[in-house]
Parts: C-alpha cells; structure tokens; sequence
C-alpha cells in the first residue's frame, strides 16, 4: 500500500497534524485516530507515459474513440480483472456477481435493433480487415460509410453483410487501395453481383465522390502473385504512364489494364510467363488482357514512330 504523510493539515477529530493518503482508495485519513476526511482524492501529478511493453501501461485513460466500435468507445467498460480498488482479489461470490454485471452490461449497450444492427456490420468488419490486410483508416472509412448508409434508412430489409462489404469497397475506392469486388465478395463469402447492387445504391443515395482508379497501383499485387521481376514491374509501369498521358486508362477496368502492361513487359523483358498465369493472378480474363494488349501495342508503335 503506498501512503503520503500530509503536513500543515490537521485533523478535525483530535487536532494532530499527521494526515496521511492513500494512493490506491484515494483517502485522506489521520494516522493518529485513524479519522477519514475525505474518499475521494484527485490525483494532481503528472500523466504517466510509458514508451516500451517492459513498463507496462500506466495510463489512466481508456482508448481513444473510434467509428469502427459501435457505441465510439464512450460506453462503460468493467474491468476483466476480478481485483477491488486496494489490488486485493474478489471473493468467490462477488466474482460470480460481477460476471453476471459483466454480461448484462455487454446486453444493455446495444436495446435497440439499429444499434444490434451496427454491432454485428463492425462486428463483420473486423474480421474482413484481417482478411484482405486492410489498414485502419480504410476500416474507419468504411465504418462512416456504413453510419452515414443507416442515417439514411437504407440498411433496412437489406442483407447486413452485402451492405457492408458495398461499404468497404467504396472505403478502398476512395483511399485508393487496390482491392477488387471480387476480392471483398469473397472475403465476406457473398455473391459478387449481391456487393455490386449495394454498391450502386450506396453510390447514388450517398452522392459519394470516387477518384479514377489507378491501374498503377494493381502492378505491385498482380506481379507478386505471378512471380514476375523487379524490371518487368518497372517496364509495365512505364507503359501505363503512357497509356495515362493520351487518356487510354480511363474509363478501363485498372485491374484488366494493368495485367495488359505486365504482359507486354514480359515480353519485351524475354520473362516467359503466359496470359493464363497473369490473368489468374490479376483475377481478369484471357480475352480482356488481349484486347487490353492490342490497345498498349498500337500506342507503343506510334511512340516508336
């Protein structure tokens, strides 16, 4: 127990002047009659900050607020730790009843069916940013897509899960993260065509403001799933940026273009790699590389001219 002698305070009781706190109730009592003053004492001393695990967390804060919980992380939290204020471990009987708290707390957060409903989208959230290795602040966008989607009533009588994968993919269109429909439909296990509906709806009703897709920024992935080179990356990169400056990109699917690019990089690198293995690897089809690559070769031709 950590206690702090107090001196030029006297206490009420018996008039001597040895007060003592307590750290961890936060009591003021004297240490000659054992009088209580106070209960309650704030702590005046500096914030803790710990910068390494070996410290262990001293902070007095909880965790900062976040649109991907959903209550913001502002509800009440009863600590997992079965231990009373002093540090000293719960009795048998008081444990089971703070269990119980414990469980009728979680109930309570979430009475009302909207707040049901936002629990278990963020809930399918969470488990899809594991999944397609998402950073947080696509998930955070993705969360505010899906609040702002409830403000207008358009998750009801709607599937939860294909409303929020719709919600994730129009989160990494805007942050310009390379995942594709089919990519978050199968990381949600949903039919592609069932993202695509919700995504035009949400699309429409939200008025969302999409940047163009950069087919630049599908190389990297398509290439590390094929197993191609450093220079062919580099050579398919080139021949996109070409293709941008005469506006051939636009209005293309990127993922289809950029495969284009990376085969006509194989080629002219002598890397022996077929249609089939960059088409599985971009998730685009054989013909749409070919028509994709008849477009770049002509460019390249009159480059050359």
């Amino acid at each position: 127990m950590n206690n702090t002698v107090v001196a030029r305070q006297r206490c009420p009781s018996c008039g001597k002047s040895t007060m003592i706190t307590d750290e961890n109730s936060g009591e003021l009592f004297c240490g000659t009659c054992g009088f209580v003053i106070s209960e309650k004492l704030e702590d005046t001393g500096a914030e803790w900050r710990s910068f390494s695990r070996d410290e262990g967390d001293r902070s007095r804060v909880g965790a900062g607020t976040s649109l991907t919980m959903h209550d913001m992380g502002l509800s009440t939290i009863i600590d997992p730790a079965n231990k009373d204020s002093t540090g000293k471990p719960l009795s048998a009987t008081m444990k089971s009843s703070i269990e119980r708290l414990r469980t009728w707390d979680s109930r309570t957060q979430a009475h009302a069916s909207s707040d049901r409903n936002l629990r278990q989208a963020l809930n399918e959230l969470d488990k899809l940013k594991d999944k397609l290795a998402l950073t947080d602040a696509v998930i955070e966008k993705a969360a505010y897509i899906y609040r702002k989607a409830m403000e207008k009533k358009l998750v009801r009588g709607r599937s939860i899960h294909g409303l929020m994968a719709a919600c994730l993919y129009a989160a990494c269109r805007n942050t310009e993260t390379p995942r594709t429909l089919d990519d978050v439909a199968n990381g949600i296990n949903i039919r592609r065509k069932d993202v695509a509906r919700c995504y035009r709806l949400i699309f429409r009703e939200l008025e969302l403001k999409m940047p163009v897709a950069d087919p630049v920024k599908g190389v990297s992935r398509i290439a590390s799933t094929a197993g191609l080179s450093e220079k062919v990356k580099r050579r398919a990169v080139d021949i996109l940026n070409m293709a941008k400056k005469i506006g051939m990109v636009a209005g293309k699917d990127p993922m289809g273009i950029a495969a284009a690019a990376l085969y006509l990089a194989c080629i002219s690198n002598d890397e022996a790699k077929s249609q089939k293995e960059i088409s599985v690897a971009a998730g685009v089809t054989e013909v749409t590389i070919r028509n994709r690559c008849a477009g770049l070769r002509e460019m390249l031709k009159k480059e050359k001219m």
